[in-house]
């Protein structure tokens, strides 16, 4: 017999939340390069949907040199729709999640082509656009063009969450928690609003150890008056990721290492890497290796997580005797490697092998 459900009460209603959550933000808001000061005119839509791909599974101070660097060389929809693909990715490299850097340039072709560089301002025209989907357009149409809009990110799940005492478990509660939102979204500043509630998510109503006494909303929180506001939202019990493996092939020739760029479509597609052979259940040692030369298998390992799955792959070293232009694939000068944009994972394999080589 499965294990009945919690169920949350119904919905109170709430309605000084978003008067003094916005008293809040106008004293606090955070100063971010993509943002416009509370009660001011709405910021560029362009550095809004920029930044709301950017944020998505990746932190503030991860993303801010990345945004700022990135405005610097494309700050357009039509810079960057003109852009080649393969920059783009080499700019990307290291936020990770690169399908949203081959979506960015997407949209900001189809932005250019078919809506004559604006962005649409409805969530629905929003959704068109490649890359957006229902959290990003939501954002979009409440931070850049002052529409209401139901915004729920990881911040605000956790808030809404608290602030109702949703106790019905993730991800069956997220329907819950969205009306929850809804219910206290105002009709006025909603952008201002959504951003509160991320900033008030990020900064006083954490995963852990929540600083209820400086809550803004603490008097209006079901959570707080039930003592134990950081048990919320429920979660399920995550399960353990398969471990797949690997081989990373690292390629001499005369000072220089061979990069291949991996398919366009598929994990980490269209970036720049070292060649590698299948992930697998098993070790795949040698398989699938670049060329036919005396690799030597070394100790050391790399791994990194993905979203499904972790990777743990074996290091392997060679060098290439003939012409270089007779094996496919990039030679990159090996003191200039930083510079090729490698993915984080290869990252990892190449500042390994530039030790264990030298």
């Amino acid at each position: 017999m499965s294990a009945k459900v919690p169920l949350s009460p119904p919905l109170s209603p709430k309605p000084a939340v978003a008067s003094d959550l916005l008293a809040w933000y106008d004293a606090n808001a955070r100063s971010l390069p993509w943002r416009a000061p509370p009660g001011t005119a709405a910021p560029d839509p362009y550095r809004v949907w920029l930044s709301e791909v950017m944020l998505q599974q990746t932190q503030v101070a991860t993303v801010r040199p990345y945004f700022e660097r990135w405005t610097t060389r494309w700050p357009t929809f039509a810079a960057l729709a003109a852009a080649d693909d393969a920059e783009v990715m080499a700019a990307w490299a290291g936020l990770g999640y690169y399908a949203r850097a081959r979506n960015l340039l997407a949209g900001a072709r189809v932005i250019a082509a078919v809506h004559g560089g604006e962005l649409p301002d409805t969530e629905a025209m929003l959704r068109t656009i490649p890359g957006i989907g229902d959290y990003t357009a939501a954002a979009i149409a409440a931070i850049a063009f002052g529409r209401r809009a139901v915004v729920v990110d990881a911040n605000v799940e956790r808030v809404a969450a608290r602030l109702f005492a949703i106790q019905t478990p993730l991800p069956t509660a997220k329907p819950l928690i969205r009306a929850a939102a809804d219910r206290v979204t105002p009709g006025a500043r909603a952008g201002d609003f959504a951003q509160a509630m991320m900033d008030l998510g990020s900064g006083i109503c954490t995963t852990r150890s929540p600083r209820c006494l400086l809550c803004p909303i603490r008097a209006h929180c079901d959570g707080f008056a039930q003592g134990a506001p950081e048990r919320l939202p429920v979660k399920a019990a995550k399960r353990a990721r398969p471990v797949r493996h690997g081989t990373m092939f690292w390629l001499e020739c005369d000072g220089r290492v061979l990069l291949r760029r991996r398919p366009a479509k598929g994990l980490l597609g269209g970036m720049l890497a070292l060649p590698t052979g299948p992930w697998a259940d098993t070790a795949p040692l040698l398989d699938n290796a670049p060329a036919d030369v005396a690799w030597r298998l070394h100790d050391e390992t790399v791994a990194h997580g993905f979203t499904h799955f972790e990777l743990v792959c074996a290091l392997a070293s060679g060098g290439w005797r003939r012409h270089p232009d007779t094996i496919d694939g990039e030679w990159w000068p090996i003191d200039a490697l930083d510079s090729a944009g490698l993915p984080t994972v290869f990252r990892k394999a190449a500042d390994a092998m530039r030790r264990i080589c030298r």
